[in-house]
């Protein structure tokens, strides 16, 4: 059905987004790093920014048709942009957009020799992708779960990732708060020590939330194992990013020592890395995101997931309206599906490049039902703050 719609790539354009927040993601610069650069916060080891920064993709057809994309590029959207304007839109130009799949084969092929389906490059992939689906959603009249088979779902439940407060009385209060508006579960962003991490664990349960906990890879596998077993007597929701990424097999003597779920997929874009850790039963959760995997990607890591019968819980950061609906999309086609993650700051700055605020609250957000993605791109106002 896809193939007979007459129709031609004309144009792939690229925006970066710098949009300043009330306040940064995941709370304040630690001191010592003032300053408008990216900066790190010890113990984790990845860069932040000030700003929510992205990159959004446009599709444009010869018959006026087109659909958005967007990456997770926290840092540095520039090198994303620089991808999808180098080497995949000129591939893309006078295709056929419709046969998504297809498309997806012959653009992860292109640098497959040179870290194909990794790091920026996946990135600016998972982009064009998303974009692929918004326009074969919008041509077709339907959203695009349907496209993906069906929603098996008429909303998608979430829960709360932060409590941006310097000390657990603060966070306690926040945590009440969600409490008061219908919220369930909420993640914690640890990894400050193991003592530490389960006081405030301690401190947040007492409202009555399930409590997860994300060590942002802060870890050793001794101390992982300390924190994991606090977290099993305490009948914790899942612990997250424990051990640096790469370390598939310690990922696998962990999960085997624990009964608290271990959950992983921030970092990994695709399904092959995703069978390592699965076939090593080094994860109980796959959280793959899918500004970073893209909507193809994500829909075979969750296929994968469910042959082993693993739950798939998508991650979600800082990506702005496109990408959080495109992962609510994939949410809604999941079938074992616990939570999307709800990240309160980012969502009040992810509207911001919408022509409508997305629709949901921190409990739950309806199932779209406009074709495509169902949202629309403020383009004027991107091109006023380019």
């Amino acid at each position: 059905m896809l193939q007979v719609v007459n129709q031609k790539v004309v144009a792939v354009e690229s925006y970066v987004v710098k949009l300043r927040a009330p306040s940064p993601y995941l709370g304040a610069r630690p001191s010592g790093s003032d300053g408008e650069g990216y900066y790190l916060r010890p113990p984790w080891r990845s860069l932040y920014s000030d700003r929510f920064e992205t990159l959004l993709v446009r599709i444009l057809c010869d018959d006026g048709s087109y659909g958005w994309g967007e990456a997770l590029a926290p840092v540095a959207p520039e090198v994303v942009k620089a991808i999808v304007d180098r080497l995949l839109a000129p591939v893309l130009i006078g295709e056929n957009p419709l046969p998504v799949r297809p498309l997806w084969s012959k653009l992860t092929g292109l640098m497959r020799e040179r870290g194909h389906l990794v790091g920026h490059q996946a990135d600016a992939l998972a982009a064009v992708d998303i974009a692929l689906w918004d326009l074969a959603g919008r041509v077709l009249g339907v959203p695009v779960y349907t496209l993906l088979g069906g929603a098996h779902r008429t909303a998608i439940p979430t829960y709360v990732s932060g409590l941006p407060a310097p000390t657990d009385s603060l966070r306690v209060g926040l945590a009440q708060d969600w409490v008061s508006q219908g919220v369930r579960a909420v993640k914690l962003h640890l990894g400050h020590g193991v003592e530490q991490d389960l006081a405030t664990y301690d401190a947040v349960a007492s409202t009555g939330l399930k409590v997860a906990v994300d060590a942002h890879w802060a870890y050793s596998l001794s101390d992982a194992l300390r924190l994991g077993r606090g977290l099993d007597e305490r009948g914790a929701w899942f612990l997250e990013a424990p051990l640096v990424p790469e370390d598939v097999m310690a990922h696998a003597e962990l999960a085997a020592a624990l009964s608290t779920p271990v959950a992983v997929g921030e970092a990994m874009r695709n399904r092959f890395e995703f069978r390592e850790f699965i076939r090593h039963r080094a994860v109980d959760l796959c959280q793959p995101d899918v500004g970073r995997a893209g909507i193809t990607e994500a829909m075979e890591i969750a296929s994968l997931a469910a042959a082993h019968h693993l739950p798939v819980a998508p991650h979600h950061s800082v990506g702005l309206g496109v990408a959080v609906a495109a992962g609510l999309h994939v949410s809604a086609a999941i079938e074992d599906m616990p939570a999307f993650e709800y990240q309160p700051l980012t969502m009040s700055v992810a509207s911001t490049i919408l022509t409508r605020p997305l629709d949901g609250g921190p409990v739950e957000f309806p199932l779209p039902t406009t074709p495509g993605l169902g949202v629309e791109v403020d383009l004027a106002a991107l091109e006023e703050q380019a």
